[in-house]
């Protein structure tokens, strides 16, 4: 038997040295790096649409193209 999700579940989490704060809500999820205010939220209706990896290929296709100046120039 599964808990319903009422109410935000926040967990630390390390990836490659670095500590992030991730919550879980039942409007979707947020991970935020620790210590920091702004992060990344994903409602549930992206992940389960599939937007979610279709923004993360966008991404991915977006950066290729760009060249090595692109990525280093703020402004752009």
């Amino acid at each position: 038997m599964t808990t319903r999700l009422d109410k935000p579940i926040k967990r630390e989490l390390e990836h490659n040295g670095v500590l992030y704060t991730v919550t879980i809500a039942p409007e979707g999820i947020r991970v935020v790096e620790k210590g920091k205010r702004k992060g990344r939220d994903v409602t549930w209706a992206t992940i389960i649409s599939g937007d979610a990896e279709l923004n993360e290929a966008l991404r991915i296709s977006v950066d290729a193209t760009r060249t090595t100046d692109d990525k280093t120039d703020p402004s752009n």
